[in-house]
């Protein structure tokens, strides 16, 4: 019995009695190859399933046409649109992709860069983990390869940055509330000072100074983690206001719907005394009974963004040395968690 193992180009060149280089070039259809000799190899190598090694192809070339990817949780809805929005572009720019989860913890993330690095990749897109706190690997990462940051970003590390218009689309989600008659308006945001949250806060903030609307820091919650489960306990902490708010914008889809289960079972009429605007547009969105009102953001065009700028600082080193923040426009889906039904119908 043979023994299993992958067949190598030497292998291949010896079965047909031609040097590794003529198979070589054969495979790649270099000119100097006759039509006759191509055909006969590329043949035998389908009969063979003989693959390239793209390891030992990159340490030639000192290219390996790998892309890494470093995300903080690879099943969270609007990373797997990103996700797929960078291996639809990465196939057509001719690019492998390796996809890795960094659980939003640092040290999983310094060890997801090593790895990545290990593989030979020749970029790498990263989102942030949400504890990272030293920058130090990163840079290292930086002087090494090119590095683009998508969505969990940080104006401390000099590279190409894609993001979405964090401020305006907040902004957007709280004038829709005024513009709703709605003038206490809540905001439940992350405690830890993260890039979008940040962003969406000084959107609310913004928004409600234009509209000569008072801050009030009552209403003003943070939690440092933008789930479900703190979304109904926020809520509960402004039900037990004197003064509640008449409207709320979370920013997130998974509080802004915890919030909505919260109101339900206490009998608040959503969006009458109170109206809620998430931020995602996630599936659960048009699930959750009212349908709510967030923000769309297009994942798919984040990544193929993301993924387009890294290639190009890959094949143009002069391009990396132009760091830049480039922000994706998003837009409010408006459903009937801020705005009436029997208005939305004869507005339709």
């Amino acid at each position: 019995m043979t023994k299993r193992g992958q067949i190598t180009l030497k292998q291949l060149a010896e079965r047909l009695s031609l040097s590794t280089s003529t198979v070589s070039r054969a495979l790649n259809d270099h000119p100097d190859i006759s039509e006759a000799t191509v055909k006969r190899v590329k043949k035998l190598a389908r009969k063979l399933n003989y693959a390239p090694n793209i390891f030992a192809k990159g340490f030639r070339t000192h290219r390996s046409h790998i892309i890494g990817v470093i995300v903080p949780n690879v099943s969270h809805y609007f990373t797997t649109t990103i996700l797929k929005g960078i291996l639809e572009e990465g196939e057509k720019m001719g690019y492998r992709v390796i996809i890795s989860e960094s659980k939003n913890e640092e040290g999983k993330q310094s060890e997801m860069l090593r790895t990545m690095m290990q593989f030979g990749v020749d970029g790498i897109l990263m989102s942030l983990a949400r504890t990272t706190k030293s920058i130090d690997d990163i840079l290292s990462i930086l002087e090494q390869i090119p590095l683009v940051l998508f969505d969990k970003v940080s104006d401390k590390i000099p590279c190409t940055q894609i993001v979405i218009d964090e401020e305006i689309a907040a902004y957007t989600a709280v004038e829709h509330l005024i513009n709703a008659g709605k003038r206490r308006i809540a905001i439940i945001k992350e405690t830890e000072n993260s890039y979008n949250s940040e962003k969406r806060f000084a959107g609310y903030q913004r928004a409600l100074k234009e509209y000569n609307i008072p801050l009030d820091e009552k209403i003003i919650l943070s939690t440092d983690n933008i789930s479900l489960e703190k979304g109904q306990e926020m809520a509960n902490i402004l039900l037990s206001l004197e003064h509640r708010p008449d409207g709320v914008f979370a920013i997130t889809d998974s509080a802004a719907i915890g919030v909505i289960k919260a109101l339900k079972r206490q009998k608040i009429s959503i969006p009458k005394d109170m109206a809620i605007v998430g931020f995602s547009n996630s599936r659960s969105s048009t699930i959750i009974d009212p349908a709510l009102s967030t923000i769309d953001q297009p994942g798919n065009r984040i990544g193929s963004t993301a993924l387009t700028y890294l290639v190009d600082e890959i094949e143009d080193p002069k391009e990396t040395q132009q760091t830049k923040t480039v922000e994706i426009r998003t837009n409010l889906v408006v459903r009937a968690s801020s705005f009436p039904q029997e208005r939305m119908q004869a507005n339709h």
